[in-house]
């Protein structure tokens, strides 16, 4: 085995590690987490709404916020590849395979925006998990076997949940922070800082401002869902954001290099058709442009 294919075979092996050290501890809380047990206020009214379904289930959420930036990160790659003409001075090999520049590109992409995905999950379950607040229908679902009624402001934490549904009482009790708003504004702020710097538009055209401002919009529009569906507290949703957005920008200018896809071009060229040729020796470089 070369030295090169060696190299190539531990940077993979350590990238599943440490994958799996971030991604393992979800699947725990997941299926047998179990969250911290708060008392309530018996006349808090913050905690009496009805509930609802959510607007964007939790389906909808993690499809759209992780296999959409995933498709636009393969096409533009594709793209990028196409429309500059690119080269090897040094060819990866994996089992005697030799591997594209394509291929290995949407790896290293769409591998450091999934690490930052878990990354920013893991650290709103371990928020959700230690600190046990309880959303606004948790009177609703939980159905607490005291009186709340005549309670001259008493903090009640001897009580029992009378309400049938497992589920919806462990859940209520996972208001803080939002995991709709954390995860859906690292998916769209890294998505958009990705766009920023890999696709390539004339400075005149609004394709890629109209193409940020539909992400973060998603985002945005997710977080309020959660006030109107009752499921958490303005608090939550404002902390939810600010946390997706720091670990997204963590992950872009520490993690991700994400670097553009050749020097300065002509403004009068349309989106990612540069009139240039490009060799790949690690990083993009421009060998030739036209005028």
């Amino acid at each position: 085995m070369q030295p090169e294919e060696k190299k190539l075979y531990l940077r993979i092996i350590f990238d599943l590690v440490f994958l799996s050290i971030v991604g393992v501890p979800l699947l725990i809380f997941f299926f047998s987490g179990t969250p911290y047990i708060r008392g309530f206020f018996c006349d808090d009214d913050s905690i009496r709404y009805p509930y609802k379904d959510s607007t964007i289930s939790n389906v909808t959420l993690y499809c759209v916020g992780v296999l959409g930036p995933a498709v636009v990160m393969i096409v533009v790659e594709a793209v990028i590849c196409k429309k500059y003409k690119l080269s090897y001075k040094q060819p990866k090999f994996i089992c005697g395979f030799s591997i594209s520049y394509f291929v290995w590109q949407v790896y290293r992409t769409v591998g450091v925006f999934a690490f930052g995905a878990c990354i920013s999950q893991l650290t709103t379950d371990i928020a959700k998990y230690s600190i046990g607040r309880l959303r606004p229908h948790f009177i609703d679902v939980c159905q607490p076997d005291v009186s709340l009624t005549d309670c001259n402001h008493t903090y009640i934490t001897d009580y029992r949940c009378t309400g049938s549904d497992e589920i919806k009482i462990r859940e209520a009790r996972l208001s803080f922070p939002s995991g709709h708003a954390s995860f859906s504004t690292y998916s769209m702020v890294y998505l958009a800082i990705y766009i920023q710097y890999r696709v390539i538009c004339a400075k005149n055209s609004l394709l890629k401002p109209f193409m940020q401002a539909a992400v973060l919009l998603a985002a945005w529009y997710t977080g309020l869902s959660r006030v109107v569906d009752h499921k958490h507290h303005w608090s939550d949703v404002l902390s939810g954001f600010l946390l997706g957005v720091i670990v997204s920008l963590l992950v872009v200018f520490f993690i991700a290099d994400l670097k553009r896809p050749a020097a300065a071009l002509d403004d009068s060229r349309t989106c990612l058709t540069p009139d240039a040729s490009i060799t790949y020796g690690g990083d993009l470089q421009l060998e030739g442009q036209t005028n």
